[in-house]
């Protein structure tokens, strides 16, 4: 290596080493570091819109990539969604590579018009990161969401109508959400505030790309974070907030506990595991724990991504519960069969 470079990059170690002196920045390194301890890897993925929660994890994973030795990708995506994207994705790359770090943008090219857009991007963003991921050898990929996130999707799932599961399953910090690849999205900065994030960029990078659409009230997220912050005045705080989360999660692995429980006794797998059958049984059981047992079922089966909508369910379990004619239909990439007293679930062709 020659000197200039040596220098360059000493330079860089110092300026990471030199910030963790900072009692508060080692303090939520700490967290970050006992977040990953878990996941055994050599190869991570780092998600970075430039937003300053994203720029916080890129420098957290940088002296973590540093102190442990391991090999960090970094990805930004110009997803064209505003007129000054492709200018935000070169600010990012070129403020990550003064602090060592070398970001690639990635670019997603609209071939047509989507209803639900902001939906369908983020769907293509993580699509463009786990296909780098897979070129890469890389199965884990980070990215920024913080406590506060966690607080505003339980009130944007609650004001769409969702059950337990859903209010309280973001709280997993390694989750799969695409079937098509074998990559995993890794939350390490659940359990830390976003003021402590702030803290983080404004102290090291000093740089983030400032969102236009965090102050646009037509967006559901930005009424939810008013009425955060208005609640607050009525005596909700974080600490609270967390313990009812808490109680979610346990009353959502009590019933998680029944609904494999139901699945392991009254189900079979056949045909390498191309077919279910279920029988009699299955659907004896309390409304909720047949309910998950099925989603979970179809989810496994079919060809969607995501869970099917918790009404369709509940009509397809209705149908074969109370209709003495049924005999097939499909739902999700599914085909529902009645064999006597059995159903048959196979993969549709």
């Amino acid at each position: 290596m020659k000197k200039r470079n040596l220098s360059a990059k000493r330079k860089i170690h110092n300026f990471y080493l030199e910030k963790l002196e900072n009692p508060k920045i080692k303090k939520i390194y700490s967290k970050f570091e006992q977040n990953l301890g878990k996941y055994k890897s050599d190869k991570f993925a780092i998600a970075v819109s430039g937003g300053a929660d994203s720029m916080a994890l890129a420098f957290l994973a940088k002296y973590h990539s540093i102190k442990k030795n391991l090999n960090y990708h970094y990805f930004t995506v110009d997803h064209k969604l505003r007129s000054s994207s492709t200018k935000e994705a070169v600010q990012t790359k070129q403020s990550l590579k003064k602090f060592g770090i070398n970001c690639e943008i990635l670019t997603w090219k609209k071939d047509k018009k989507f209803t639900n857009l902001q939906a369908k991007a983020r769907e293509k963003r993580y699509e463009l990161i786990f296909q780098k991921c897979l070129k890469n050898k890389v199965y884990l990929a980070l990215t920024a969401h913080q406590k506060n996130d966690l607080y505003e999707n339980f009130f944007i799932r609650l004001l769409r109508g969702s059950g337990l599961k859903g209010l309280s399953s973001f709280e997993k910090n390694k989750k799969k959400i695409n079937k098509k690849f074998n990559v995993f999205l890794l939350r390490p900065l659940l359990n830390i505030y976003k003021k402590d994030l702030l803290y983080i960029t404004r102290n090291t990078f000093d740089f983030n790309i400032k969102d236009p659409s965090n102050n646009n009230d037509e967006f559901l997220r930005i009424k939810v974070r008013k009425l955060i912050d208005q609640l607050k005045n009525y005596g909700l705080t974080f600490e609270k907030f967390q313990i009812t989360l808490e109680n979610l999660n346990k009353s959502n692995k009590a019933l998680e506990f029944y609904v494999n429980k139901n699945i392991e006794k009254n189900t079979k797998f056949l045909n390498r595991k191309k077919s279910i059958i279920i029988n009699e049984f299955f659907f004896n059981k309390p409304e909720e724990v047949v309910f998950r047992s099925l989603s979970e079922l179809i989810n496994n089966l079919g060809n969607k991504d995501g869970y099917t909508r918790g009404k369709k369910i509940l009509n397809l379990i209705n149908n074969i519960k109370n209709n003495k004619n049924y005999k097939k239909n499909t739902l999700s990439g599914c085909i529902f069969e009645k064999v006597n007293k059995s159903i048959i679930i196979s993969r549709e062709i």
